[in-house]
């Protein structure tokens, strides 16, 4: 890419200010294999200033011209898209045919379904004597994870676009080159100038500017639950909008009644997405104690059909953890569950046999896992599944909600109405029935430490529009 170096602002790559850059590792092979500019706070003036002098043009256009852009940048993702999955593969070590299928494709859907909203949205409408308009907030700065880089990114960048909204965004600097392209497809798109800005950096630099820059009017954040109560904390003084989606560590209830076998199998590998670096992952799966064996069982046969190995092979199921930071951090958390008495199924610490480098972890499946338990509280990022025992529903509940966090759910039942039951007391913002598929359109967003807002279809949508009421307008 031509423009590692670079970020684009006001509808052009520029210089940073300060140079200072650092190297984006392949995780698979541990080498450095593209450089990029870290950003300061100097560039993100530029940037909001470009994005606050846009917003009042933007703002003003028809819904035909912002569908018309959402089209051309649709057009111009489906072009690239083997490119985008290729990047995704390189920079955060997703298996090839995961990052055609998943993370590339699922990001592309987020502005298929903004430009759906957007073309049947009433941004305003009559309400007695009055009148209720929904108006875009302005400026929103965007922080984004390494997990999912695009899909994450495209789940704000598309809502903010369709809305009139303009955008400030710092992607990962962990897994920056795939938004990079994002950018370069907005441009060739012929979004206005100063509509979208993209300003690579930490977040301790970056997204600290942008969290507490007085011209910002919105953050949209996703990551851990401890960065984003420091971005709430810095966005408390211009008391602007903010909407985060955090840690998680969803519980998956398998009820006696359930095809035991099969739903434990499908725990196991949803558990895995993504090398487990999901934040709705089922991680904590609830057995009754009578299943207890059968359990273990499945589980350790499902771990026995992930092949691990080069993520550029498309037979590969599950590639590198993203990072060295993030290879010790699961390899502590292992050890923990060791250490505190947890039965090791299959795996353990320390890198698969068949690999000698890379941030390889063994696909790990822990049992007669307790509620205190390090493994059973901590938000893990790995491929690590936490089998654990209770002996009534209600006790099943309790301990799926017995935690701080609160962003998803899973309840397996051969009953419908029982399962349902169960997801109703479920402290969580979405709950997957029987496997159910993960639906864009749906709203996506945590209870308690999980976050607060949401992302996806029309409730995603409405998280970049004010409401003002009108009164005094004749009939």
């Amino acid at each position: 890419m031509p423009n590692n170096l670079k970020f684009y602002i006001d509808g052009a790559w520029v210089e940073p200010a300060t140079p200072k850059t650092l190297g984006v590792i392949n995780p698979a092979t541990e080498e450095e294999f593209a450089t990029i500019s870290l950003g300061s706070a100097a560039d993100v003036d530029r940037a909001v200033t470009a994005a606050r002098r846009a917003f009042a043009t933007y703002s003003e256009t028809p819904v035909a011209d912002r569908l018309a852009i959402l089209e051309r940048i649709i057009k111009g993702f489906r072009a690239r898209l083997p490119e985008l999955a290729r990047t995704m593969t390189l920079e955060m070590g997703a298996p090839i045919t995961f990052a055609t299928e998943r993370q590339a494709t699922v990001a592309l859907f987020h502005f298929e379904e903004a430009a759906r909203v957007l073309a049947n949205y009433a941004f305003e409408h009559r309400d007695g004597a009055g009148i209720i308009r929904h108006e875009p907030i302005g400026v929103c700065g965007l922080i984004t994870p390494w997990n999912w880089p695009l899909n994450q990114v495209a789940s704000k960048v598309a809502p903010a676009l369709a809305t009139g909204c303009t955008v400030v965004l710092k992607p990962s600097e962990i897994a920056p080159l795939s938004s990079m392209i994002l950018a370069e497809i907005i441009h060739e798109a012929g979004v206005p100038r100063g509509v979208f800005n993209l300003v690579n950096g930490d977040g301790p630099t970056v997204g600290e500017a942008i969290a507490a820059h007085p011209d910002i009017d919105m953050v949209s954040f996703t990551g851990s639950t401890a960065a984003g109560i420091r971005v709430a904390k810095l966005a408390a003084d211009t008391v602007k909008r903010v909407a985060q989606e955090l840690g998680g560590k969803s519980a998956n209830i398998i009820l006696p009644d359930a095809d035991l076998q099969r739903s434990v199998i499908a725990g196991v590998h949803a558990c895995y997405t993504n090398g487990g670096q999901n934040c709705q992952s089922p991680t904590r799966m609830l057995i009754h104690v009578s299943q207890r064996d059968a359990a273990i069982e499945a589980a350790r046969a499902a771990v026995e059909t992930i092949r691990l190995g080069d993520p550029l092979d498309p037979a590969t199921t599950m590639g590198p953890l993203v990072s060295k930071a993030q290879f010790d951090k699961v390899q502590d958390l292992i050890q923990s569950g060791i250490d505190e008495g947890a039965m090791l199924v299959t795996g353990g610490t320390g890198r698969p046999a068949e690999v000698n480098r890379g941030y390889y972890v063994r696909p790990t499946v822990f049992a007669d896992v307790k509620p205190e338990m390090r493994i059973a509280r901590e938000e893990i990022f790995g491929p690590v599944l936490s089998i654990m025992n209770y002996e009534t529903e209600e006790e099943a509940i309790e301990i799926a909600n017995d935690t701080p966090f609160g962003l998803a759910g899973f309840v397996q039942s051969k009953d419908a109405e029982r399962a349902r039951r169960v997801a109703n007391r479920i402290r969580a913002g979405r709950v997957y029935l029987n496997g159910a598929p993960f639906d864009r359109r749906l709203p996506f967003g945590g209870y308690k430490q999980s976050g607060n807002g949401r992302e996806f279809g029309v409730f995603g949508f409405e998280e970049y529009l004010e409401v003002k009421a009108i009164l005094g307008y004749p009939a």
